[in-house]
């Protein structure tokens, strides 16, 4: 019997995350997954983001059964056996002998069929092994950082980080929340996509935080005309929200503006502004010029720190490349790669940014800091450290920002107190129903 194709695919972007340093979301949206049916795309999917969520869980388990070394183990032997261990410690409707023959399988495909017998042992074992499915419950009672990360299956390193920075209950309901699939968000960037995607059993529900998000309830959106026409688009509320609080202006800067999901939603709400987006990387550079075709935006290879512009801008957004600890239900892999030392480097990086990005500010501008980062290290440190060394700026009460949104009818949160952290914006998953993101706003002197 051939190994079903959503599980070939799932084999496949696994390997590709561990060898490559891709990301799985974006290998669920490629080439690899043309060919999949509707359900074989969302069990392939099930799959992928349930192995990332859940990895030190599950090789935990095959470790306790296995004859040999985690660390002595080829890549695609322990790709297949954390599959078959997902299968039947987490799913209900994959039968156990189905999961231990189609990892045996995938392994004589990939040429280890030496390697099917201890598969197929350690399979058997860990059929008989408590139900991974129990960690869920462990999570909500964890009484410290190392039960938690533990339950939860993060490193533990980072949850002692939130612990410290948020409290253990709020760092628990962070790792809840990354540990399911979460609800994806749309923009809708045209009035008659609300009725067509209903049309095409897209079920969709109110924003959550903006009037003009949509949360989907249920269907495809990527399989729908309005899709394909660039009439909506997948964004997550929290990013929308970062979006909107650059407001209106005559002429913008997006800093490290790919892949372009805030800048289209600039370009959306600024049709007559002059708007430069930049970023150094040309294939990124491209793919953002695919995105945003507004003949108002000018996209820019370019690296901020030395940008071949000389007029002032009265809105600049700096959405610098962080750690991305805010979005680890979505990019699971991240938690995996992630090392304590990786946020003194990127805070280094942050801060040149930034600091480049201050000049471009034209008298009595604003500018935007933003990550999709928890880690203060990232935030708060590098916004404090830039303004002690720069006093023509002033930073802004995220409070009041936000209220204006509301006074215009954009903003719908129930309570927007909660969005805030003393001057800053702050969503914490599992708080808000939303990716972790932090804002600052920064004004420049007349």
């Amino acid at each position: 019997m051939p190994v079903s194709p959503a599980r070939v695919v799932a084999f496949d972007i696994l390997l590709r995350v561990e060898q490559d340093d891709a990301y799985a979301s974006e290998l669920l949206h490629s080439a690899l997954c043309a060919d999949l049916s509707t359900a074989d795309h969302g069990l392939a999917t099930e799959l992928v983001m349930g192995v990332l969520r859940w990895r030190a869980s599950i090789d935990s388990a095959i470790s306790n059964v296995s004859s040999q070394r985690m660390d002595k183990l080829d890549l695609e032997v322990l790709t297949a056996l954390r599959l078959a261990a997902y299968q039947m410690g987490w799913l209900d409707r994959i039968p156990t002998r189905a999961a231990i023959h189609e990892s045996v399988e995938l392994v004589k495909r990939a040429r280890k069929r030496s390697a099917a017998p201890f598969v197929n042992a350690v399979m058997r074992k860990l059929a008989q092994s408590p139900d991974g499915r129990l960690q869920r419950e462990l999570i909500r009672v964890a009484t410290t950082p190392l039960e938690l990360a533990v339950a939860a299956s993060h490193p533990s390193w980072i949850v002692q980080r939130w612990t410290s920075q948020f409290g253990l209950e709020v760092a628990s309901r962070i790792c809840g929340y990354n540990q399911v699939p979460p609800v994806a968000a749309i923009r809708v960037r045209a009035s008659s996509a609300d009725e067509e995607l209903r049309r095409d059993k897209v079920e969709l529900t109110a924003g959550a935080l903006l009037a003009e998000a949509r949360r989907i309830h249920s269907g495809d959106v990527t399989k729908t005309k309005a899709f394909a026409e660039a009439r909506v688009a997948i964004q997550d509320e929290a990013s929308q929200l970062v979006a909107a609080l650059v407001g209106e202006g005559s002429r913008i800067l997006d800093c490290c503006a790919a892949p372009g999901g805030k800048t289209l939603f600039i370009a959306d709400r600024n049709p007559q502004s002059t708007i430069v987006a930049v970023e150094s990387h040309s294939h990124r550079a491209r793919l953002l010029r695919q995105r945003v075709t507004a003949k108002n935006v000018e996209v820019l290879t370019a690296d901020v720190c030395d940008l071949p512009v000389a007029e002032g801008f009265d809105r600049v957004l700096v959405d610098v490349p962080c750690s991305g600890t805010g979005t680890l239900a979505r990019h699971p892999e991240i938690k995996w790669r992630l090392k304590p030392e990786d946020l003194s480097r990127l805070h280094s990086l942050q801060l040149s940014i930034l600091r480049a990005a201050m000049r471009h500010v034209a008298p009595a501008g604003k500018l935007i800091y933003s990550t999709c980062s928890l880690e203060s290290d990232e935030d708060e440190s590098v916004v404090g450290e830039a303004l002690r060394a720069n006093d023509s700026f002033r930073l802004l009460d995220a409070l009041s920002e936000l209220e204006q949104l509301g006074a215009q009818g954009r903003l719908v949160a129930a309570d927007i107190v909660s969005l805030v952290k003393g001057v800053y914006l702050r969503t914490i998953p599992g708080i808000h129903p939303c990716d972790g993101f932090f804002v600052a706003i920064l004004e420049r002197s007349q």
